[in-house]
């Protein structure tokens, strides 16, 4: 079984170097060349999975030794696959959810001339996260996030002839560079003190290592994984990055790149449980997180902004549950995956809806399209009901469970992680149903033309005149079947997760687990989050069901106008890291040009300038010659007689 590890990565990675390389010979089958590859990579999960379960639970974790990466006395690098409880679960995530998107993409890139390109990027992509959590050591893992980096640049940036689309890639890789600086510290503290990477011996060593080491190591991952997975300082990036393809949103944030931080903070669990510290400021980012994400998803009109905002503030759950230590680990990888079927099937969702409105994103101009588009209608409502919570579909399982270990956190700390927890809930259900209302529900309120800002409009679609005015209609069903697949495991999979604690069983062997001690029943915890679920959406109701939805938005208040610019987050960025980032540069250029180079230049020009003075002493004529003569005499004379009359 070991060794069909490889495969797992190998099968797309095959498929993005034929489909990078092969040329325009492959334009014709090249999207099938790349799903075929993505959908034998999670035949080959489901195989290994298959056979962990005949394995005792202390007995699952297998192990793959390719070759020595870096063979060197005193630093040795290997090229090995770890494969448990806890990476098989994001194997079959990332395979299983990215197939279907690429089986998705087929329809909805199917006028794109660079369609082989696309899907050779999306290859490339799931094999670097692959990649990522099937590494058993920390160096290759970075190879990895570095490799998620790479594909998500040339994914958000596919329609580059769009100066918006060129601009959010650079911005993604950037701020994505900050948080990495964070792993390659982490990593360099991690060999010093324990003399290797490996997970294994950094993880069981963890325990004898000292506290303020693990804060560090702690802090430095954290930061990384606020990089990747868009939490408070590192979340910029997130809303612009919907410039990308459509499918492109629903692989980032269900499946592959904002889930790789929760992996990395989960897999480092034995860290972040010897430093209370480090722990404690991860569980603060999540809850900071969580709300900012939140509000800004109220105020959204741009469909998939207000998804990614969503995004934003359901991965702040998650990294919540993760800074509870072994009290909430298993409910953040929980909510991760159930996240992964309900988040894809809204983006895919999303992209229907816009599939039939010619690429407008604006929810102010759709109205009424249950009744064009009832398959779209009825899987993303009811993505819409698990990503709220609604009792018995998937996120009621999960979200309550992160809620109820928030409060099991015990203190004044548990109260309000608790508390900002519950908030959560309330304003999750607010916006949902917000963009419920504004694409499904009322009058139809579509225009003659395509939204200008819609991120996913092709120029030849802008030019060519075809379409001109939206004509709603249910999408092919290359997208609908996976948007359908994606409903079921938004309904079912937070219940069969629950039965009987299995994902509890499943995950505890490799992250552990602690019940807490929770002020609060289950029961009470739970009729909370109904409560404050209902208020939310009793609230967007009164606000957009019972009063007819103006095409533009009016000005609102000051909060709603900080939310409509991302809480002034590129304000907040560009004031305190850009600008002095220019000043800093600018004072170091004239340091430059007037320190270092004015001093090199000084230096020769005033050698110069002797040099030139000197030279005219040597000037060839003998009259000169015989001045100088008698003026070196003259005072050779008149110094003579003065020394004597001294």
């Amino acid at each position: 079984m070991e060794n069909l590890i490889g495969l797992l990565v190998a099968a797309p990675l095959l498929g993005a170097a034929v489909l990078l390389c092969g040329g325009r010979r492959l334009d014709r089958a090249g999207h099938w060349i790349g799903t075929a590859l993505a959908a034998a990579s999670f035949a080959v999960g489901v195989v290994l999975f298959a056979g962990m379960l005949g394995r005792g639970a202390e007995d699952r974790a297998l192990h793959q030794h390719l070759f020595s990466w870096v063979p060197v006395e005193g630093f040795q690098a290997d090229v090995a696959f770890q494969l448990d409880q806890l990476s098989m679960t994001f194997v079959l995530l990332i395979t299983g959810v990215g197939s279907l998107i690429h089986i998705y993409s087929i329809g909805y890139m199917e006028h794109d001339p660079r369609r082989r390109r696309f899907f050779g990027y999306l290859n490339l992509f799931l094999a670097a996260m692959l990649l990522l959590v099937l590494a058993d050591n920390y160096l290759l893992l970075y190879a990895g996030w570095e490799g998620v980096g790479l594909a998500s640049y040339l994914l958000i940036g596919f329609w580059q002839h769009k100066p918006s689309a060129a601009t959010a890639a650079k911005k993604a890789f950037l701020v994505n560079r900050v948080g990495d600086i964070g792993l390659s510290i982490a990593i360099m503290l991690m060999f010093t003190t324990f003399g290797t990477f490996a997970f294994g011996p950094v993880l069981e060593s963890a325990g004898d290592t000292s506290e303020g080491m693990l804060t560090a190591i702690g802090l430095m991952l954290l930061l990384a994984a606020c990089g990747k997975s868009a939490q408070v300082p590192l979340q910029s990036w997130l809303g612009d990055a919907m410039e990308g393809p459509t499918p492109v949103s629903a692989l980032i944030h269900a499946a592959t790149m904002v889930t790789a931080g929760v992996y990395l903070i989960t897999r480092s669990g034995a860290i972040f449980n010897g430093s209370p510290d480090a722990q404690l400021v991860v569980a603060i980012v999540g809850a900071v997180t969580l709300i900012f994400g939140a509000i800004v998803g109220c105020a959204k009109d741009d469909i998939k902004k207000a998804l990614a905002g969503s995004t934003m503030s359901q991965i702040g759950y998650m990294v919540l549950a993760a800074g509870l230590g072994p009290i909430g680990y298993v409910f953040a990888i929980m909510h991760l995956v159930t996240h992964g079927f309900f988040k894809a099937g809204l983006f895919l969702g999303a992209g229907s809806v816009m599939h039939g409105m010619n690429d407008e994103v604006d929810m102010r101009k759709y109205g009424g399209l249950r009744k064009y588009m009832p398959v779209t209608f009825v899987t993303f409502g009811l993505g819409y009901l698990a990503i709220i919570g609604f009792p018995g579909l998937s996120g009621f399982w999960s979200k309550d469970k992160i809620i109820e270990a928030a409060f099991a956190k015990g203190g004044t700390e548990g109260w309000i992680l608790g508390g900002v927890a519950l908030l959560g809930a309330a304003l999750t259900a607010y916006y949902m149903t917000r963009v419920m209302l504004l694409t499904f529900f009322g009058e139809k309120r579509w225009g003659s033309t395509p939204s200008p800002a819609a991120p996913d409009v092709e120029p030849a679609a802008e030019t060519s005149g075809e379409h001109a005015t939206p004509h709603p209609h249910e999408s092919p069903k290359s997208m609908t079947i996976p948007m359908i697949v994606l409903a079921f495991g938004s309904v079912f999979a937070g219940g069969l997760f629950s039965w009987n604690s299995s994902f509890l069983h499943w995950l505890e062997p490799v992250t552990g687990h602690d019940h807490g001690h929770s002020p609060l029943s289950a029961a009470a915890v739970t009729g909370a989050t109904v409560v404050v679920l209902l208020i939310g959406v009793a609230l967007a109701w009164l606000q957009y069901g019972r009063k007819p939805v103006p095409v533009t938005a009016p000005r609102g208040s000051l909060l709603t106008r900080a939310a409509r610019r991302d809480l002034l987050q590129d304000d907040f960025n560009h004031v305190a890291l850009v600008k002095p980032g220019e000043y800093l540069t600018r004072g170091l250029v004239y340091v430059d040009n007037k320190g270092v180079d004015g001093l090199v230049n000084g230096t020769a020009a005033a050698v110069g300038g002797l040099s030139g003075r000197m030279r005219r002493v040597q000037n060839g004529f003998v009259r000169s010659y015989a001045v100088s003569m008698f003026g070196g005499t003259a005072v050779l004379i008149a110094a003579t007689l003065l020394m004597r009359a001294v």
